[in-house]
């Protein structure tokens, strides 16, 4: 028992959104990775803990691109003024139509480029990867999205993977995937880049 603790040491998470942030790439990582014991703070820039932001539902139903739908509003559990990465071991980005906002704020790039320049790991899905592109962090990297984000990653300086929507991709301290399909191989790869280890 003493052996599974030190296995499953509790890592504290940073995860950042913003309104329209995809419902499920927000509700499902944080509640995975609370489950597995990990602590998960939660902002969005000008909200403080316990305002919401609203999410949007993305869907693939035989159209050219996805369709979005209202979905739930999400309780933020933490206040985004004075948020440092030296204080988190890693950070999640959810898609959504938050990432685009989201680069629009420096401050925001300024807080990806302390985590990247600090090495620790960072994981973004579907439109997140917008968020890396604008902070620009990605250069050479091996880096998945939503394929309507491929010109981003490519002028970014990476290396654009096309895999499947269940896909992701790591490379160092980045786990990427292109769409909430992807959970289980994307957070599965983010906990192994963690250092988490879960045995049955």
């Amino acid at each position: 028992m003493k052996k599974e603790k030190e296995t499953m040491a509790e890592k504290r998470i940073l995860m950042i959104a913003g309104d329209f942030v995809e419902d499920y790439e927000i509700m499902v990582p944080f509640q995975m990775l609370l489950l597995v014991g990990h602590k998960v703070d939660v902002v969005s820039p000008g909200k403080k803990a316990g305002e919401q932001v609203a999410t949007a539902i993305h869907d693939f139903e035989g159209h050219q691109t996805y369709t979005e739908k209202r979905g739930h509003n999400f309780t933020l559990n933490a206040t985004y003024a004075g948020v440092t990465a030296d204080a988190y071991d890693a950070l999640v980005i959810p898609g959504g139509r938050a990432p685009e906002q989201l680069s629009t704020d420096e401050s925001v790039l300024d807080l990806v480029r302390a985590f990247v320049e600090s090495g620790k790991p960072v994981a973004a899905v579907c439109h997140g990867p917008q968020l890396l592109a604008a902070a620009g962090v990605i250069k050479g990297k091996k880096i998945s999205a939503y394929p309507a984000c491929r010109a981003e990653v490519l002028l970014a300086g990476a290396e654009y993977q096309s895999v499947p929507m269940d896909g992701a991709v790591t490379d160092g301290q980045f786990v990427t995937g292109p769409a909430w399909p992807a959970h289980p191989a994307w957070i599965g790869q983010f906990l192994k880049v963690l250092g988490t280890q879960i045995t049955p």
